[in-house]
């Protein structure tokens, strides 16, 4: 599979995909349940009361950081965010800031922040931070790059000119999927430092380790469906034959 056709098919996991956790343990650590039947055939199975609503900011959903700014209990002013019919930027693309500080200035995207429809831009937009200060200690000075907006406050950047444009998404003659710049009508390729993750900087160049699963063992198809239930499918495989008669039983 083509590396734009990859990551068109993962809409709604680039915030997380970096971190290359499951999704099972991502919705683990997010969640808050406030109640839950309990267990037994008398009580209605799955029946939970649990928090849909989180407040997003650049801390990943995973972290002590997201946890403490969700809190039981704590609860935060909406914020209204635009929706995107398909998102457009990815890690790696040359983008130029519209306001601000750095405005005009171009950058390289380093992390997204979907849930917010935020960027970072490394080096750009930063922000000094006083961290430590008490009465003994004056504290330490860090800068750090605040998130825009990717609606109103980056343009992609062409890179057959290095100048900032307006894009659309179109279809090549073998039907991939590419982003078009309006201005060339060039292709804007999907830079491949999206493929990357904190396990391997592109996914040929990673090596399996001992306690990997293959790819080949977990791409394997060891199940056929059969026409059996469990037992009937154990019987078969231990040669059991069931030559019981049951007994009648009849229902008023």
């Amino acid at each position: 599979m083509k590396l734009t056709q990859f990551l068109l098919n993962r809409v709604g996991k680039w915030s997380k995909q970096f971190s290359n956790f499951p999704e099972r343990y991502i919705k683990r650590a997010m969640e808050q349940v406030h109640w839950r039947n309990p267990k037994g055939i008398q009580y209605k199975a799955n029946a939970v009361i649990e928090r849909k609503k989180f407040y997003f900011s650049t801390h990943r959903p995973w972290t002590l950081q997201f946890r403490q700014e969700n809190a039981p209990g704590t609860r935060r002013k909406k914020i209204w965010i635009e929706p995107l019919k398909e998102w457009s930027h990815f890690r790696g693309d040359r983008v130029e800031i519209l306001v601000g500080k750095d405005k005009g200035k171009q950058g390289i995207i380093k992390e997204i922040i979907q849930e917010r429809n935020w960027v970072i831009v490394e080096g750009l937009n930063c922000e000094l931070q006083q961290i430590g200060d008490n009465k003994d200690f004056e504290g330490v000075w860090v800068q750090s790059e605040k998130p825009l907006l990717v609606t109103s406050e980056i343009s992609l950047v062409d890179p057959s000119d290095l100048l900032p444009t307006t894009f659309e998404w179109r279809y090549t003659e073998e039907g991939e999927k590419v982003r078009v710049s309006i201005r060339t009508g060039r292709i804007i390729p999907i830079p491949p430092s999206m493929e990357e993750t904190y396990d391997y900087k592109t996914k040929s160049t990673y090596k399996e380790q001992p306690k990997d699963t293959t790819a080949d063992d977990a791409s394997e198809i060891s199940f056929k469906p059969d026409l059996k239930t469990f037992e009937m499918d154990i019987m078969d495989k231990m040669n059991i034959k069931e030559e019981r008669i049951p007994p009648k039983s009849y229902w008023y």
